[in-house]
């Protein structure tokens, strides 16, 4: 029953960011810069975020983004790379892993743990691997480099997949990925640029937030009344 319940847990978890369309994902020079950029994205209506390892303080930050804005976001931890860094994330308060690469060890402690596990890969090969393993869903990265029409043509014979095209997408090109098949996409410093935190013009990030929430809504919208 146990376990039942927290696949169930994880499956609420994974329908509510696949509802969000667009995943954050922060990796600043500064915690606090990260903070309010946070605030920021949320205001703008991204809330869904992936804190990066990378980052300064990065599970301080985690813990602080939980503290303070609550179940409003949607908080996972970016650049995990081993079980032991899984774990002191979700310590932490994530409630989703993310990793560059597929590692087996990161799906399983993610799941021992009660939260998604959403590892990187590149090919179709690795991708059926990443999902054959457990994981909920699968970042495809570095996305830009293979375009929405290798998404779509991945997803032809493998229409179960569940991926997230993280790397060069932008504010602009996420109804691409979207109708390409994507559940939601990952944005970087497309939308949380750490060069504009660092200038202190969140507005601006606000802005961006808002462009990438309009063009997830506008992308539904042209599926939900596309001819089946």
């Amino acid at each position: 029953m146990q376990v039942m319940e927290a696949v169930g847990a994880r499956e609420d978890l994974v329908a509510r960011l696949c509802a969000s369309g667009a995943v954050a994902v922060i990796r600043m020079a500064s915690a606090e810069d990260a903070f309010r950029a946070i605030r920021a994205l949320h205001q703008g209506g991204v809330s869904s975020i992936e804190v990066t390892l990378t980052t300064p303080d990065a599970l301080r930050l985690i813990e602080r983004t939980c503290r303070e804005l609550g179940d409003a976001v949607l908080v996972g931890s970016g650049s995990v790379l081993d079980a032991e860094s899984a774990r002191r994330s979700v310590e932490a308060g994530a409630r989703y892993v993310v990793s560059p690469v597929f590692k087996e060890e990161v799906v399983a402690e993610a799941h021992r743990l009660g939260v998604a596990a959403i590892p990187g890969a590149f090919t179709p090969t690795e991708i059926l691997r990443a999902h054959e393993a457990g994981a909920d869903l699968v970042k495809l990265f570095p996305a830009d480099t293979l375009g929405p029409a290798f998404l779509k043509g991945v997803l032809g014979p493998m229409p179960f997949l569940r991926i997230i095209p993280t790397g060069g997408v932008t504010p602009y090109n996420v109804g691409d990925w979207l109708h390409a098949g994507a559940v939601a996409v990952g944005l970087g410093s497309a939308l949380a640029d750490p060069r504009l935190a660092a200038a202190g013009d969140f507005g601006a990030l606000t802005d961006r937030a808002r462009t990438v929430s309009r063009g997830v809504a506008m992308a539904r919208a042209s599926l939900a009344g596309a001819p089946r």
